[in-house]
């Protein structure tokens, strides 16, 4: 079965007063959809994991720079790359990582992918503090 699946992030402009913030929105699936095991399936909660781990290492308590924000994009998406080779599991993956200085504009981010919703996954965090936004987003298609 195809399924046709609409990822959204958007990121409000408006200060929480909370230092750090998640957002986490991935495709639904029905348990009973899903046909492979455990150690063969896309886990939510672990992609999420991963994407979190990998932002608070890279840029966890730094303020908003943009001589570095190529550095960290880059070093977040090679984080969540190496601990995804890491699960060993049949998966090609695509990683998009979004930094953006919280300066009062507004950012909306879709991605759509049309893919087999019972083999393949998606997972988006959405990672904040007082400077800035950090959007991460992992694509996981079974091979």
């Amino acid at each position: 079965h195809l399924y046709f699946v609409l990822v959204k992030a958007v990121v409000s402009t408006q200060s929480t007063g909370i230092n750090t913030n998640y957002f986490i929105q991935s495709n639904l699936r029905m348990d009973s959809d899903f046909a492979a095991g455990e150690d063969t399936a896309f886990v939510n909660d672990e992609i999420s994991n991963i994407i979190k781990e990998a932002v608070e290492a890279t840029i966890g308590g730094n303020t908003y720079q943009h001589n570095k924000v190529n550095q960290w994009t880059s070093n977040v998406v090679e984080q969540c790359l190496n601990q995804l080779t890491k699960l060993s599991k049949p998966f090609k993956y695509i990683v998009n990582c979004v930094i953006m200085q919280k300066n009062g504009a507004g950012l909306h981010m879709a991605n759509s992918c049309f893919w087999d919703n019972t083999t393949d996954g998606s997972c988006t965090v959405r990672w904040e503090n007082k400077t800035m936004y950090c959007i991460v987003s992992i694509f996981g298609l079974a091979i």
